[in-house]
């Protein structure tokens, strides 16, 4: 893979890492005593100058109480992979809101197609 495009997933991963410590309300001291890394460490992941590996993927889900995917497919641009984050994010709603959000993607996707 092109660095470039390391350096971008970085970013991303790191961005998606760091979206779901707050949503946890964690900080990054609570999650380097977790993970049983430095501070410096979290932050370095989290703003995408290191990517982290696998196992740390894995270790971080399971701080979040989600899955690797959930992670990595926050991060994807395939349709299929942004309509599952898009299901996740619904999920949690309810009736009305839910169906305010669809009319709002649908009148973008309209105008934007």
């Amino acid at each position: 893979m092109p660095e470039a495009e390391m350096k971008n997933l970085a970013g991303l991963v790191g961005r998606a890492i760091a979206k779901r410590r707050v949503a946890c309300e964690l900080t990054q001291e609570q999650v380097a005593e977790h993970l049983k890394i430095g501070v410096e460490a979290v932050s370095r992941i989290e703003r995408g100058v290191v990517l982290p590996t696998v196992i740390r993927l894995g270790e971080f889900a399971q701080i979040f109480q989600c899955g690797v995917a959930d992670l990595v497919t926050e991060t994807s641009s395939r349709p299929t992979d942004q309509a599952r984050h898009i299901e996740r994010l619904l999920s949690g709603l309810g009736h009305e809101d839910r169906a305010m959000i669809l009319e709002i993607v649908e009148r973008l996707a309209t105008r934007l197609g």
